[in-house]
């Protein structure tokens, strides 16, 4: 089954993005297939390459960047520019002095949470 994820809560902040990380690792370890994530809202906090959670917790970072190298994880460019989270096009665009987006994610809007809810057989929301 092909499955798309969309999450709107920051880490942190309430269990649903630390529940929607877990729900993620569960599917693809029993076979089945994460077409993508969207990270909305306070969700784009996700995307930070600045946070820096203390060393005796769950770096919910860490995890979701190991899976951004793999999978589609998408953050909304509205919700991220109007929190201060930019990729380096976007700084240059609003002159930034720095971008603070890791890697591994991309920045678009909600067309492709629009796209993902065609392509995929279940969307499922958390926060």
């Amino acid at each position: 089954m092909i499955f798309s994820l969309a999450v709107y809560a920051a880490p942190y902040s309430s269990q649903a993005s630390h529940t929607a990380y877990e729900f993620a690792s569960a599917l693809l370890r029993q076979g089945h297939t994460l077409h993508r994530v969207f990270f909305y809202h306070d969700g784009v906090h996700t995307a930070s390459s600045l946070a820096t959670p203390p060393q005796d917790e769950f770096n919910l970072y860490q995890a979701w960047s190991s899976l951004a190298a793999k999978y589609d994880l998408v953050i909304c460019i509205a919700a991220a520019l109007k929190r201060g989270i930019l990729n380096s096009e976007e700084a240059v665009r609003y002159d930034k002095p720095a971008h603070n987006i890791a890697d591994d994610y991309s920045i678009s809007g909600l067309g492709q949470l629009i796209e993902a809810a065609i392509t995929s057989d279940r969307i499922v929301t958390f926060g």
